[in-house]
This record gives C-alpha cells, structure tokens and sequence, in this order.
C-alpha cells in the first residue's frame, strides 16, 4: 500500500475547512460482497441497523507536548508515549519541526515550568527511542494542562486548538494524541443513531504515539501498552449486541483485550500489551468506523484482522482516487 501524496494530508480539521464534522466523506466497505461506496458520515446511520451498538472511546485528549529544560539549558520537547503516576516514557525532540529525537543521559534532570521535575532513568529496551522518566517534582497532569500542546505532526503546520482534538463526548483525560475516527460524529448523528435503534456505550482507552519520529523505528511498527478501562455497563451492552461496531481502533485493542474464553467482554481495567495484526481472529468486534492511516501505521495492521487485504487495498485507491484526507483531520471509513 502506497501513502497519499501531500496534498491529501488533512492539516485543518473540517469544522476549521467551512464544513461540520460529520460532513466528512466516508467510504463504506461491505466485506461480504466486495462493494465499495461513498458517502458522508452524516449518512452513516443508512448503513446500521437497529440492534446495531456502537461503541465510543471516551478518552479525552491532553496538550501533551510539553516543552522542558536541561541541565544546560537546552529546551527539549517530551512527547510521552505512556503515563502513569510517577513515571513517564516519552520521546525528547527537538522543539522545531521536524522534532528529531534527542539523545537524553540517564540521571540526568529536565525541568518544566511549574516546579515540574522529570528524572532520566533509562531507555526502555523494547521501543528505545522512549526514555523511562520518574517524576519527582510538581503536579504532572496540571503541567501539560496550562503549558503543554498538542502533538502535532509535520502536515499540520499551524497549531490547532485543544478543543479539535478531542471527541463531543470526551471525558476522562489521558490520550496524548486524539482517539481520531470518534472525531468525525456530532451530537445531531448520535441522536439520530437512536432513533434508528442503534445502541451507544463507551469504553476508555488512552492512546499513545501514532510515531516516533524515526522513520526507521516507525518501519518496526513498535506499539506500547496502553491504560484502558470497560464498565459493567458498557461490557452488559457489547455481549448482548447484535453487531458491535468499533469507533476507531482503539475500541478494538480495548475489547479484543478484555474478551474470555467464552467470547464475552469482561469489565476490567489496567495496560493492555495486545497487538492485533491481520493474523488475529477478532473474537468481539464486528464492524468498524476509521479513520486513514499510512502505511506502516499498526492501524492499518489492525483493519487487516477485519477485511481482506485485497479489499483493503482497493478500497484505499479508491479514496485516493476521489481526494479523501487522510489523519486525525481527514475523512472516514466505515467497513461492515
């Protein structure tokens, strides 16, 4: 699969494009017979039926670059692929694009504003561009709050406001980049959704990096654990389903993760290590609704578990063919 030329790089999203958020284009996959069409996610209730439950991640994003200062005084940018209480492991980049990663020393003490302190322990050995960092000083969480940004990749330029990353139905913070294919649904489409007799319930999943800035460790497709969360509700819901529809693949790592023996979700909560590849038999999700990933993106691996690699790849032609946008700010995908 080959990537989408520059210019099919969503840098703004589409409410900040003259449009609404469901007015992004989604081209809806039929696995069993092999048809492709195109629509917009406005419309996407046409393809459910009643019985049908979606389910949404709930996760709310951080502004989670955070600028800090070593011991020389050098700025550094950290992007944390993992937080937890009293540890971080995160990229140090530069604080300018192309944000190349910085070699950090072990022991060594980056400061951010706020009396913040950031302890270097060591890399960690499976994904070695992520430094382990104990947090020793400050309040880590209000930090990123009032000084932190979104993390932001090279097609998206300018900066964008905190409130486009996040969800309608955002809640518990923790994603230090935006659980994406949920971005595209409105209060309107959900509510719409009901009245069809589609179910809705949540789930959490905090998200991690989608990159490492590395080209070459990207081509390795490293992916770390993530901090997840199913209630009783929400797990009653997704057993007694007609179809369950994943909003984004983060939905999936979370419910395949939590699944037993039986095929029932259980509800539970923790780090989940699960890496799902086309080679995975999905035991829970049914359908999902995506976003547009790029190869070697662990995403794309993760929609190989669900349809055809041949479907797949001809249903990203067509996309490209018609200028669909790609990213966290691009258009949709729907397969049933």
């Amino acid at each position: 699969m080959i990537s989408p030329p520059r210019e099919l790089r969503a840098s703004l999203p589409a409410e900040l494009r003259g449009l609404r958020r469901d007015g992004a284009r989604l081209c809806v996959v039929e696995r069993a017979s092999g048809r492709i069409t195109h629509t917009i996610v406005a419309r996407m209730g046409e393809q459910l039926a009643p019985g049908d439950l979606l389910v949404l991640n709930s996760s709310r994003t951080l502004p989670a670059a955070l600028r800090v200062h070593r011991a020389g005084g050098q700025a550094v940018q950290l992007r944390p692929g993992a937080l937890r209480e009293s540890e971080w492991d995160a990229l140090a980049v530069e604080t300018v694009p192309p944000h190349r990663n910085i070699p950090l020393e072990r022991g060594e003490t980056l400061r951010a504003r706020g009396g913040l302190l950031l302890r270097v322990i060591e890399p960690r050995s499976d994904a070695p561009l992520l430094w382990r960092m104990s947090v020793e000083g400050g309040d880590a969480l209000r930090t990123l709050l009032s000084d932190g940004e979104p993390i932001r990749y090279s097609y998206v330029p300018n900066p964008v406001p905190l409130e486009h990353y996040q969800t309608v139905y955002a809640g518990a913070p923790g994603s230090v980049e935006t659980p994406s294919a949920g971005r595209h649904l409105t209060w309107e489409l959900l509510g719409e959704l009901r009245r069809r007799g589609v179910d809705l319930t949540d789930i959490v999943l905090h998200c991690g990096l989608s990159s490492f800035q590395d080209d070459d460790v990207d081509l390795q497709k490293p992916l770390i654990e993530e901090r997840f969360d199913i209630g009783t509700v929400a797990a009653e819901r997704i057993n007694r389903a007609a179809r369950v529809i994943a909003v984004g693949t983060s939905v999936i790592r979370t419910l395949e993760t939590a699944v037993d023996h039986r095929g029932d979700v259980q509800p539970m909560s923790g780090w989940t290590p699960l890496v799902i590849t086309p080679r995975t038999r999905l035991q829970v999700v049914d359908a999902l609704l995506t976003g547009l990933h790029e190869p070697p993106a662990t995403h794309l691996d993760m929609l190989g578990a669900l349809l055809d690699v041949a479907l797949l790849e001809r249903a990203y032609a067509e996309v490209r063919e018609r200028g669909y946008l790609w990213h966290e700010f691009g258009d949709a995908m729907l397969i049933l």
